[in-house]
């Protein structure tokens, strides 16, 4: 990790409103060169609030959101992605049946020629998707085959080195392996480790523990729009993160409940048989007429 007196980007005190629901609630964290800062968190705890904030999605309804050190207003994930701040959603944006040469320049396609003869410039687009993907250490045989044939992790590693391709210097990543399996997880977080060699700042958002201890410098735990803190792997370990993220508090509470109820129900159904017992010996006690 890249120690830098200015994070690339950082939210201070951080809210977000809808109405009178409280989505975020004074958080703040902060992202530098080179290291990757995990965003965990169960569902609803406001992760896709925050990184749709920092992608230029949402405007914040309070606080501060500075990039390389500046005051930053966003008024359009464009707007982001000009100062070098990219987001990769679980969908990809990709389009299976395109190869993945033109899913690599989706939207700033290469071009050829002036005018009516203006075309796509398909030999460039092939040899720079080959080239960078060949960066971050993915062989593809054929650029041009449709980006469909592709695994999962294989996808996710075309859309982070297009980002990367594009200037981004910081990478959000939304739950890239949430639907994948051990092997294609394991492919994806290796991508990730090889983007903050490049000196590129990753936030991770992920609900697994286990993903995010494998490749993450720094762990912010959200738990219902608030940060529960910002933890070094020194200062804490995996177990930890489990029981903060999953509310073993409240999980516990819950437990010696659910006991309570289980010994009432059985006092209740011991009663019920003790009165039924007794009711079938006083009727065989009864002399017959």
């Amino acid at each position: 990790m890249t120690v830098n007196s200015t994070p690339l980007i950082e939210v201070r005190d951080i809210s977000k409103y809808f109405g009178s629901v409280i989505a975020l609630s004074g958080v703040s964290m902060t992202v530098q060169a080179g290291e990757v800062m995990c965003l965990l968190g169960d569902n609803g705890a406001g992760k896709s609030t925050l990184i749709k904030i920092l992608a230029g999605v949402h405007r914040p309804s309070e606080g501060h959101y500075l990039v390389n050190g500046e005051e930053a207003h966003f008024n359009s994930p464009r707007d982001a992605l000009d100062r070098g701040i990219a987001t990769v959603y679980q969908d990809l944006a990709m389009i299976p049946l395109m190869s993945i040469a033109r899913n690599f320049f989706l939207g700033s396609e290469p071009t050829r020629g002036r005018g009516i003869f203006r075309r796509f410039d398909a030999r460039f687009a092939d040899r720079m998707a080959r080239d960078e993907l060949a960066k971050m250490g993915i062989d593809i045989r054929n650029p041009s085959q449709p980006v469909g044939t592709l695994s999962g992790g294989e996808r996710q590693s075309v859309a982070i080195a297009r980002a990367v391709y594009f200037g981004a210097k910081v990478l959000i990543l939304d739950e890239p392996t949430a639907a994948l399996g051990v092997k294609q997880a394991g492919t994806v977080l290796r991508y990730v480790a090889q983007a903050r060699s490049q000196g590129i700042g990753v936030i991770f958002i992920t609900h697994n523990p286990h993903h995010a201890y494998a490749v993450g410098d720094r762990f912010t735990i959200l738990k219902r729009g608030r940060t529960m803190g910002t933890f070094t792997r020194a200062e804490l370990s995996r177990d930890e993160m489990v029981r903060m993220m999953s509310g073993a508090d409240e999980l516990d509470e819950l437990s010696s409940e659910l006991e309570r109820l289980a010994q009432q129900d059985a006092r209740i159904h011991e009663d019920a048989l003790s009165v039924i017992e007794h009711q079938l010996a006083e009727s065989l006690e009864k002399p017959e007429v």
